[in-house]
């Protein structure tokens, strides 16, 4: 775990009759590989049971993010441990409409890619919803997809992923608990949400067929998966609050046999995680007390030093009155441990007594190595800390662990293409390369593609380069100390990226070597849209878990800042730096520095206001919090968690 938050390798595999706020069985694992391999081995185990009675097994099957892993673990054990496909039929719940098959963004695609191509299933045992039928015979259609379902014998298990507002399959909210496979027009916040994999949301389809929510509920077993903070609100109303329409996963409250299998930071709003106090006995360690009265105080909308015995006891928290005695001293001791977190010096504060500061105050001037996923993390997520350390006299470095380049729009890269050209016309600067690449540029966009020319996408990285640059020459660091790592895991020309490699770990360790810092800073925001961060952060882990026995590394501290999607807790955050007015709007500037990503971001994601908008709100929520706990009123904050390696 990255924080002091109870970690739980397994939660609970079984509901506890003790815990009477959840409806639908739920899993809780660390990560997201270990939930996989759980329901891996629930799949196998189906598949290996009804083969030995000569039975075929049905699987419905699903696609998206979520399930990858799952699908990772079958071809595993398939090709390690003799999982045969042989007798296995599948229907997968839904596609894209139109969608040809091979096109990347199908599901006919991904289900080979992912599946199919590496296990032993027969070519005509799977089934995916055809995106090429003509309207007029869809209906037509869906009933035989339908039948086809009733003459396999029915699904015997079913694997489903939730939507970020709580669709299973394409059943978007409003959909009927009687409804069937049908072709449906998309909401708005799933088109956004695939906006990504088909870069920008005027290119995602706005229709698909779906599985509807009966044919579903007839599956005899259920899994649901739900992976990162994204998902913890739908996922709480799905298994804690009422059944409704306007959250179709609601509806599987009332199948007999289904299961959410999810990660920690999924289940981050379950009352058991969330509140686990009002379920069961808890240890009142440091950690859990602070969560608790944070919890409360916001509850109640009162300042920590008000709240009473009376507000503990009617709030399910006489155990801390037993332990502590009164409300007072729960309060002092929590208020303190607050404020200590407040610090306008992140690289420690010299001469002074540092016993309850969150950074050490030796040595005076440290060496600064802050991680950003893409080219404008650091700017957007810790910019007001960034300014801080360097007008503080440290040695402030900056590594960009990739270049970002599916991200700059073709309109963009074509106008640098063009400036060049014009540019050497000006100056009588003889460079017929330089108009032959752009000639070839405008031929390839008139054309339909997958993925940008070798050329194409080394123009988006000199731009996201050149404003990153910028912003280190506007903060203050000398060029030499911005670092340009170019993972190639990220590399691919594609959305879809590689798997974290040896190079990638590699490149991380030598920046750490040449470095020695006393801080390191990475990106901690796993509610990143695109995977890039998870995937940074995982290569820093190792990189660090790997050097951790060398001198240099018993010095060092790493921090965890998130980005423009979340924000710590308040009960998880362990440095809040403020930021005065002046400096969110240097900060603002800072972000400015990144036009390519201004105006309309290639991957904006659901949210649609630029990311110093984000920033902004998020940084006023965080001082919000504070001031309404009782502590100083600030204008802005960054906050930091601490990562013990």
């Amino acid at each position: 775990m990255l924080t002091e938050t109870p970690s739980f390798s397994i939660i609970q595999e079984t509901i506890d009759q003790s815990i009477s706020f959840e409806k639908i069985p739920t899993n809780i694992y660390a990560d997201s590989k270990k939930a996989s391999a759980w329901v891996a081995k629930e799949m196998a185990k189906v598949i290996n049971e009804k083969g030995k009675r000569g039975e075929t097994c049905v699987l419905g099957l699903a696609t998206g993010s979520s399930p990858k892993t799952v699908y990772a673990e079958l071809i595993r054990l398939h090709k390690n441990e003799g999982l045969s496909f042989k007798h296995v039929i599948s229907f997968n719940l839904d596609e894209y409409y139109p969608m040809t098959p091979d096109s990347i963004h199908s599901y006919h695609r991904f289900m080979r890619e992912n599946l199919f191509d590496h296990v032993d299933i027969l070519p005509g045992n799977f089934h995916i919803p055809d995106g090429t039928i003509p309207l007029a015979m869809l209906s037509n259609y869906c009933k035989e997809y339908e039948q086809r379902i009733i003459e396999a014998g029915g699904i015997d298990f079913q694997l489903l992923g939730i939507g970020g507002n709580g669709h299973v399959a394409f059943n978007e909210p409003g959909s009927l608990q009687s409804s069937r496979t049908r072709l449906i027009t998309l909401d708005q916040s799933t088109r956004a949400a695939a906006a990504t994999e088909f870069g920008g949301i005027h290119l995602v389809p706005k229709k698909a067929i779906t599985m509807g929510v009966s044919t579903i509920m007839n599956a005899r077993q259920i899994v649901l998966l739900a992976w990162g903070e994204r998902k913890a609100p739908v996922i709480q109303q799905a298994v804690e609050g009422v059944v409704s329409e306007q959250n179709p996963a609601s509806y599987l409250q009332a199948h007999p046999n289904t299961r959410f299998v999810i990660d920690e930071r999924a289940a981050a709003e379950l009352t058991r995680i969330k509140t686990p106090w009002l379920v069961d006995d808890v240890t009142w360690n440091d950690s859990m007390t602070k969560k608790a009265v944070t919890h409360l105080a916001l509850k109640l909308e009162k300042p920590i030093l008000k709240l009473t015995n009376r507000d503990y006891n009617d709030n399910g928290l006489s155990d801390l009155l037993v332990q502590y005695g009164s409300a007072y001293d729960i309060n002092i001791k929590v208020f303190n441990k607050l404020q200590r977190t407040i610090t306008g010096w992140p690289g420690g504060k010299p001469n002074v007594d540092d016993t309850n500061r969150p950074e050490r105050a030796n040595p005076v001037r440290k060496r600064v190595l802050i991680f950003s996923p893409h080219p404008d993390d650091d700017i957007i997520s810790m910019g007001g800390t960034f300014q801080r350390l360097v007008d503080q006299g440290h040695d402030v470095h900056v590594a960009y662990q990739t270049s970002g380049n599916i991200a700059v729009a073709d309109d963009e890269a074509r106008r640098f293409m063009e400036f060049v050209v014009d540019f050497n016309n000006a100056f009588a600067i003889q460079s017929d390369q330089a108009s032959d690449m752009l000639k070839e540029t405008d031929t390839f966009l008139q054309q339909a593609h997958e993925m940008d020319t070798a050329a194409l996408r080394h123009v988006k990285g000199l731009i996201r380069r050149g404003e990153a640059k910028a912003t280190c020459r506007f903060v203050g660091i000398p060029p030499e100390n911005a670092h340009f790592l170019d993972l190639p895991f990220y590399e691919t020309g594609l959305v879809q990226k590689n798997p974290l490699g040896e190079a990638d770990i590699q490149i991380v360790m030598d920046i750490i070597r040449q470095v020695q810092p006393h801080q390191i800073y990475a990106a901690g925001d796993l509610a990143d849209p695109h995977g890039t961060h998870k995937v940074c952060l995982d290569a820093i882990i190792e990189a660090v878990n790997r050097l951790k026995s060398e001198d240099f590394m018993k010095d060092c501290w790493v921090w965890l800042y998130r980005g423009a999607w979340a924000e710590w807790d308040i009960h998880e955050i362990e440095m809040a730096v403020p930021m005065s007015p002046d400096q969110v709007m240097k900060k603002r500037f800072g972000i400015f520095k990144h036009q390519s990503q201004k105006d309309g971001v290639v991957f904006q994601g659901s949210d649609d206001r630029e990311f110093w908008q984000r920033a902004e709100e998020r940084n006023r929520g965080t001082a919000d919090l504070y001031n309404q706990l009782g502590l100083a009123e600030y204008e802005a904050m960054e906050a930091f968690v601490r990562w013990k390696f």
